[in-house]
């Protein structure tokens, strides 16, 4: 459950342009809170991950400010603020090199953590996304299937403890059975949890599984922000666009 008296990240009429003067993003607003997950729906180049980028400082705003747990990111140390904000993206970023072990302590390791918690937290994190430390922490990337990574890269994403999750089309390269079962072990993870986790999807059923809130970007605009319930009634064409696909998925196929 969020926490609506605390705001974790706010953008105050947000724009990014590119150096020709095309922007990505263009007067965004919104209030995240503490402990929810804000998907952000849309089609392919919306400015979903350029949206997602703002909030690390892969990329700072050309207009307003982004702020992270109130403070102006611009006002952050580049690298103090990423290790404060877990990042997980659909090539999931493993070390080829590194033990599945070394690929989830690698942050604790920058942090400087003793080896023996980096160890107990190794171990408790793949417990937890649901791979036997026994098994897997001595494997290499290699190794693993595609929903093993993945686990891999949710579990290095929170090995710090990071208050903030940011979540790339984490599962848009699985199988659907696998990515099911994935998303089922993410929502649970998250009641569990309880980070503040912006989750980037233009899969609407992904949306609706995951979503506290959805905020559905068109063109660089937030079109629409509110709980699932209120895409499905808005009359925005987007909205209705994205609803009509929902029961397009939900309805069983006709008989030939």
């Amino acid at each position: 459950m969020e926490n609506r008296d605390q705001k974790s990240i706010e953008f105050r009429d947000v724009a990014f342009r590119l150096a020709d003067g095309r922007p990505l993003v263009s007067h965004l607003s919104l209030e995240i809170y503490r402990g929810e997950t804000l998907v952000l729906l849309g089609r392919s180049g919306c400015g979903k991950t350029t949206t997602l980028k703002l909030i690390n400082r892969l990329l700072d705003p050309t207009e307003g400010e982004v702020r992270v747990e109130g403070k102006p990111t611009t006002d952050w140390e580049p690298i103090h603020l990423r290790r404060r904000i877990g990042y997980v993206i659909q090539e999931i970023g493993l070390f080829p090199h590194f033990t599945v072990a070394e690929n989830v302590g690698l942050v604790p390791r920058l942090e400087g953590w003793e080896e023996g918690r980096i160890h107990s937290r190794t171990h408790e994190l793949l417990e937890m996304v649901g791979l036997d430390p026994r098994k897997f922490a001595g494997r290499y990337p290699q190794e693993l299937s595609g929903g093993q990574r993945q686990r891999v890269g949710v579990a290095r994403a929170l090995a710090a403890d990071p208050p903030i999750l940011l979540l790339d089309e984490p599962f848009g390269a699985l199988d659907p059975i696998t990515r099911r079962e994935i998303q089922q072990e993410f929502r649970g993870l998250q009641r569990k949890l309880r980070k503040t986790a912006v989750f980037v999807t233009h899969d609407v059923q992904e949306a609706f599984l995951l979503a506290s809130r959805i905020g559905l970007l068109k063109d660089g605009r937030l079109v629409l922000l509110g709980a699932a319930g209120e895409l499905l009634s808005s009359e925005e064409p987007e909205a209705r666009a994205f609803a009509a696909c929902l029961q397009e998925l939900r309805e069983p196929p006709r008989q030939s």
